[in-house]
């Protein structure tokens, strides 16, 4: 019984994040559905392969905005 409210509890966090992504409807959208997508991937193969390619992408923006944001100082003039 458990499993079975963990899963209709994670399609259902997927459709409102999905309702919720769509432009012009306010709310956390992308949360939502990777909270969705977290209770779904211990039951389903292709939430875990979606929550790592989420989690990939996560880290490639981050490292990009550490990149261009915290750029190393100019050395200083002679």
């Amino acid at each position: 019984m458990r499993k079975f409210a963990r899963i209709v509890a994670g399609f259902v966090l997927l459709g409102v994040g999905l309702i919720l992504a769509i432009p012009g409807v306010p709310g956390p959208g992308i949360a939502v559905i990777v909270l969705g997508l977290i209770l779904l991937a211990e039951h389903f193969h292709w939430a875990r392969r979606a929550l790592d390619w989420a989690k990939q992408k996560a880290e490639y923006v981050r490292d990009k905005a550490v990149k261009r944001w915290f750029r190393p100082a100019p050395p200083p003039a002679p």
